[in-house]
């Protein structure tokens, strides 16, 4: 994808390195309207002198811009602050981190992908079933149904459905639709792209897709039941052996 300038702009003024940053949000999902803003996301690393004291500051940096008529929305974590939360279940972060739209990376990227193969266990289906459940009430209580939460409950859904057969991070709504062959997702995404973020869907069949959500709902269910993934992440270690090497690899003695 053609990557805007401003995009590139707001990274290299970021204050401390970055293990990367990507693009999430609904590019990473397949269905970006006209008029989508971009969802960029990463990790930085602050320096020693900044965690070892009483207080630990800028964990979270967030930044909003409008550039070129762009909305621009950028969130990174600290190296910890994103570690633990991966290790707590957090499917938020985990997409994140394997999103394949990548504005910068580096080695250590790579190798934390890697390692957090092991963080990955069948209870991140909570998260998945979750956030699918808070969607199906915004795209419930709706007078006028929009297109973009009722996408988001059945990318959340399949993507958590696909995580606990195979244990990969899959956030694409297209690609898993080529697994899952659901035949209305293809109308859906089309009326997405052809419209605005609010575009309002017509002649919506809002019983048949609440019987859609319960059914994958109780399938994600029967997919952790049955899945061969880990009850307890086994990549502590590893995680804390990168994090010091993160912190000190440019620290001067």
């Amino acid at each position: 994808m053609n990557i805007p300038s401003s995009i590139n702009t707001i990274i290299g003024q970021q204050p401390y390195p970055l293990l990367f940053t990507i693009i999430s949000g609904s590019h990473l999902y397949g269905f970006p309207s006209p008029d989508s803003d971009y969802d960029l996301r990463g990790v930085h690393i602050l320096p020693i002198q900044e965690v070892v004291g009483l207080e630990t500051r800028n964990e979270t940096i967030e930044v909003s811009e409008v550039r070129e008529s762009l909305e621009i929305d950028l969130v990174t974590h600290d190296a910890k602050k994103f570690f633990l939360m991966l290790l707590k279940k957090n499917g938020y972060v985990l997409k994140q981190l394997y999103s394949p739209l990548i504005l910068t990376t580096s080695p250590e990227h790579q190798e934390f992908k890697f390692i957090t193969k092991n963080c990955i266990t069948r209870h991140y289906s909570y998260h998945y079933i979750g956030f699918a459940r808070t969607q199906w009430k915004l795209f419930e209580k709706e007078h006028t149904h929009r297109v973009k939460p009722l996408l988001y409950v059945y990318r959340v859904l399949l993507t958590g459905i696909y995580l606990m057969q195979t244990g990969i991070v899959e956030a694409n709504l297209i690609k898993l639709n080529k697994v899952f062959d659901l035949p209305y997702i293809h109308d859906l995404i089309a009326q997405k792209l052809a419209g605005t973020e609010r575009s309002i869907l017509s002649n919506i069949n809002v019983a048949f897709h609440q019987r859609e959500y319960e059914r994958l709902r109780n399938k994600l269910q029967e997919a952790y039941e049955s899945s061969s993934l880990p009850e307890v992440p086994s990549a502590n270690a590893a995680l804390h052996n990168l994090l010091v090497r993160l912190r000190t690899r440019s620290y001067e003695f």
